[in-house]
């Protein structure tokens, strides 16, 4: 059973928005587009500072569509989220200690998309290090260290993340020696997340729940995006535009984690219009040219937020 609630209003709306994405950009096949999107119904349960509790919060019906949204992507960048909640899990229950480097690695893993710091972070998550190739029984014991992630999130049966995989680094030209052996030739262990996946991790994050509500808050914090024009165009790489962000009016509150290569754009994200009700959509394109096309996601998103309802006053 899905962690949202199928909804025919939004069925239509989703529909009819798939309709005008393909009508818009008719190179874009059916099987390079996935998203989930969840509208959030008064009284709304996120933001709140954790004053839902975690049960409460998993019983309330929140409104959902998805398209693709159980097919396995590569996530670029995206995964960076399930690394945070997991850091955030470690540090909550003492299995990894606090220091200003991991906080500046975690800040900069998500605020500036660093690979660099990501791959600190799952140093410091999984007691692994990259090298040279092991002999077989090292590198056995490595690769049951590296998969602690994994086994975190199936621990939460979660049905929505019992495809996933995220055991692997983030790279600017890619993996070496025992990452390398690791990923394998044909890149078969290579991350892979769905958009139903990611959605109801940031819905746990947005919701308080996710670990904890004061490391929900901190989360989040580090996900807010700054929409001022002039900020976006002093840093080419900032996750607004081309993006799910990119959108939505400047007065706009946007949360946020975006991937992107050489064949894949994706975003993730909550966003709180004026008077309108909160929302969250997770969009991953596939190919070359939903890469390189930077009007693709916005206009998902600004289809999106014409349809959102009003907050009554």
């Amino acid at each position: 059973m899905s962690f949202f609630q199928p909804d025919d209003q939004l069925q239509t709306q989703g529909q009819a928005i798939l309709d005008q994405v393909w009508a818009q950009f008719p190179w874009l096949a059916p099987n390079q587009l996935a998203l989930t999107w969840l509208v959030y119904d008064p009284p709304f349960i996120t933001n709140t500072g954790g004053s839902v509790s975690p049960q409460e919060f998993w019983q309330y019906p929140v409104r959902g569509f998805s398209y693709r949204g159980v097919e396995c992507i590569y996530p670029a960048s995206v995964v960076k989220l399930f690394y945070l909640v997991a850091a955030h899990e470690w540090l909550e229950t003492g299995m990894m200690q606090p220091s200003p480097e991991l906080e500046r690695a975690m800040e900069d893993m998500i605020v500036d998309s660093s690979n660099d710091a990501t791959g600190l972070v799952m140093d410091m998550l999984t007691g692994t290090t990259s090298g040279p190739e092991l002999p077989p029984e090292p590198f056995k014991t490595w690769q049951h260290q590296r998969n602690i992630v994994n086994r975190y999130f199936q621990s939460l049966d979660w049905p929505e993340l019992s495809t996933m995989n995220a055991n692997q680094k983030t790279w600017g030209d890619g993996p070496y020696g025992r990452e390398q052996a690791f990923v394998g030739e044909d890149r078969a262990n290579r991350n892979r997340l769905t958009t139903e996946a990611t959605a109801r991790l940031l819905h746990s994050m947005v919701g308080g729940v996710s670990v904890s509500a004061v490391r929900s808050q901190a989360m989040l914090n580090l996900m807010r995006r700054n929409l001022d024009p002039e900020v976006l165009a002093a840093d080419p790489e900032n996750q607004v535009t081309g993006f799910i962000g990119g959108g939505v009016p400047l007065d706009t509150q946007v949360w946020s984690k975006a991937g992107w290569t050489s064949t894949v754009r994706h975003d993730a994200a909550y966003i709180e219009l004026p008077n309108r009700h909160p929302y969250l959509l997770v969009v991953f394109t596939e190919g070359k040219q939903a890469s390189d096309n930077e009007q693709l996601i916005p206009f998902i998103s600004a289809e999106v937020a014409k349809v959102i309802p009003q907050t009554p006053a």
